[in-house]
């Protein structure tokens, strides 16, 4: 899954950057003032065109909403699009599940989108949407603009920037730098000429691995338990699990018990997918499939963030809207793909690219991926950061070695001690010679030491190639040392050196790197 879905999260990832690159807040803010049908539209398009990750989707609503947005247009439409409508979920969607569960996931969008409109007007009181807005900017705390992280702004690794708002702080170089190409394209002209410059599209860059950052362990997470349950989950489990029956019941049934499954997951929409795949193979209607993605947003960790931005009632209120919502969605969009008759039969999954145009998309996007990478952190920074990898690896996999070969020995010890014994049981009830019954116990223990000393040259080959790796890591930097002590010069004179270790410092990189680097792996 893992390799099918690559291609798709680098394509998704690098256009979802893009638009959060150049497409400004506060022009998002101005089209979602009004709370009719037509900003709400506008929050749906520009929730599907931002990040994916839920975490950065609510920080972002929380600033849209706090800057004048209205409740349908932010809390409702631009939230919900921007974690189940963006282009890189559909993309994943796709490959795993069919073109028929992506025609499904954003009808059902748009239903879902509907309801949270209409309960958001004619529901949720416009009193309480006042008071969540005045809780909002009264206990808002110094968080990164464009991450909505928090701030300290006495941390070395924070950085400050005076706007047009006042002084902003920044949990890294790349968020202000993307948060630089936000507010510098708020003019239509100027849009366009950052669209043709390099300095953009490194900001696009930026902003997709900002959201690599925060959605990797998500994507992984869901491959890892996709795997382990779809291997490893008895049949008959989920037989017990899927709520059996036909009809309207039967159907909604289904579909809220996942989105049960979904809240317990703890993962984003994207990372959600893997995990549906499972489920559609194991019974789960088609329209419960997709009300488990919608059920991204409705995880423990966020509805808590909801109580701190918003306060305890319209958390309550956003919570319960949400998974109406996506129940809703889930059921409407079951029973209109069984009408018009594209829902696939039970478990099949026909989505997966050929092989050929995986390789193809994998070996054409993987560069822009690393392209990406060296842009954000600096070539001297992944060096850096590459070479503490290696140590922490080589440190555990010592750990590991040194574990498994005392277990190892211990055991053999018990299970030498208990032949031994019983030989010598055996020996003195035939009354042989006390030399014949010292051999075998003799036998066990060398058996012991050879066990011991193939551990002990185990770990030595791989203290060795990892101590091969560094030092050509250390040879390729030995030519860049002069530059760098260029940049330290300049840094302590006010200045940067472009391409410097010290504007690589400034994209989120801190003196722990230098500090792991230095380290003795072989200590």
């Amino acid at each position: 899954m893992a390799w099918d879905t690559w291609w798709a999260l680098v394509l998704g990832f690098t256009l979802s950057g893009a638009v959060e690159a150049f497409v400004s807040e506060d022009r998002m803010t101005g089209a979602l003032g009004g709370d009719g049908w037509r900003e709400v539209g506008l929050g749906a398009l520009l929730g599907a065109a931002s990040s994916s990750c839920s975490y950065s989707a609510v920080g972002t609503t929380k600033t849209l909403f706090k800057k004048g947005g209205s409740g349908v247009a932010t809390l409702g439409a631009f939230m919900f699009a921007s974690t189940d409508l963006v282009v890189e979920l559909g993309l994943v969607i796709w490959v795993l599940l069919g073109w028929q569960f992506v025609v499904g996931e954003y009808l059902g969008g748009v239903v879902a989108v509907a309801v949270l409109a209409l309960l958001f007007r004619h529901v949720v009181p416009a009193e309480w949407v006042e008071s969540a807005r005045e809780h909002v900017r009264a206990t808002d705390r110094t968080a990164c603009p464009t991450c909505d992280v928090t701030v300290d702004p006495t941390d070395e690794d924070a950085v400050s920037m005076e706007t047009a708002t006042g002084l902003e702080h920044f949990c890294c170089g790349g968020c202000r730098r993307v948060f630089e190409a936000r507010e510098t394209g708020s003019d239509d002209a100027r849009l366009r000429d950052r669209l043709a410059t390099r300095d953009g599209w490194e900001s696009a860059f930026r902003a997709a691995m900002k959201d690599w950052e925060m959605v990797w362990r998500d994507v992984a997470l869901g491959f890892v338990i996709a795997g382990l349950v779809g291997g490893f989950v008895p049949d008959a489990w989920w037989t017990a699990l899927v709520p059996g029956g036909s009809g309207l019941a039967g159907v909604t049934l289904a579909t809220a018990v996942a989105i049960g499954i979904g809240v317990a997951t703890f993962m984003c929409s994207v990372g959600n997918v893997p995990f549906a795949l499972v489920l559609w193979q194991n019974g789960l209607p088609f329209g419960a499939v997709l009300s488990f993605v919608y059920a991204d947003l409705l995880i423990p960790p966020l509805v808590r963030i909801y109580r701190q931005y918003y306060g305890a009632r319209m958390a309550a209120a956003l919570t319960a809207a949400l998974a109406v919502a996506a129940l809703v969605a889930g059921v409407t969009v079951h029973y209109v793909a069984t009408g018009v008759g594209f829902v696939p039969p039970a478990g099949e999954v026909g989505g997966t690219v050929p092989s050929g145009y995986t390789t193809a998309l994998n070996l054409l996007l993987t560069p822009v991926f690393a392209v990406q990478v060296a842009v954000t952190y600096g070539t001297d920074a992944v060096r850096r950061r590459t070479a503490a990898t290696l140590d922490r690896v080589d440190s555990s996999v010592r750990r590991s070695v040194r574990l498994t070969g005392a277990v190892l020995a211990v055991g053999a010890a018990v299970v030498a001690a208990a032949i031994g014994t019983a030989v010598d049981a055996v020996a003195e009830h035939r009354s042989e010679r006390t030399d014949d019954r010292r051999r075998w116990r003799d036998r066990a223990v060398r058996a012991v030491g050879t066990a011991a000393s193939a551990g002990k040259r185990g770990e030595r080959a791989l203290a060795a190639a990892n101590r091969a790796v560094i030092d050509r890591i250390d040879s390729a930097e030995t030519g860049r040392s002069a530059p760098a002590a260029d940049a330290s010069t300049a840094d302590q004179t006010g200045g940067t050196a472009p391409g410097s270790t010290a504007e690589t410092a400034d994209d989120g990189d801190s003196a722990a790197d230098t500090d792991e680097r230095s380290s003795d792996p072989t200590s």
